[in-house]
């Protein structure tokens, strides 16, 4: 069973710092590339930052380029997100994702149960 546990979220004050964690099991996590995705209330869930599944290459959403790193342990199973500068408007639910191709146009999505990001003074 593919499974993704993230870990790491709280309270932080602006400008401040936070590590998440997402540990994965189930399925061989090297060969697979990982996300984070954040959701606020009242808004749409929004990617945050990608990872290959090798780590030798990263995207991120503007409003996180500087400020968010994400990186991955493939030895650890775990893909974590750095992220400093934080700002209130960074407030969510922080969720890690991946998905498996089985085949052209199959596609299936895996995500964790989130870990709650509060950015306040």
């Amino acid at each position: 069973q593919v499974q993704l546990v993230e870990s790491g979220g709280g309270l932080v004050q602006p400008g401040g710092s936070l590590r998440l964690s997402c540990a994965a099991s189930g399925f061989t996590f090297s060969n697979y590339a990982m996300s984070w995705y954040r959701q606020a209330p009242g808004k749409e869930r929004e990617l945050v930052a990608t990872i290959t599944s090798t780590g030798g290459s990263t995207n991120y959403a503007d409003s996180m380029k500087g400020r968010f790193t994400i990186s991955r342990d493939n030895a650890k199973y775990t893909v974590y997100l750095q992220m400093n500068s934080l700002k209130p408007e960074d407030t969510a639910v922080y969720y890690c994702y991946t998905y498996r191709g089985y085949g052209l146009g199959s596609r299936r999505d895996y995500w964790g149960q989130g870990t709650q990001v509060t950015v306040s003074s």
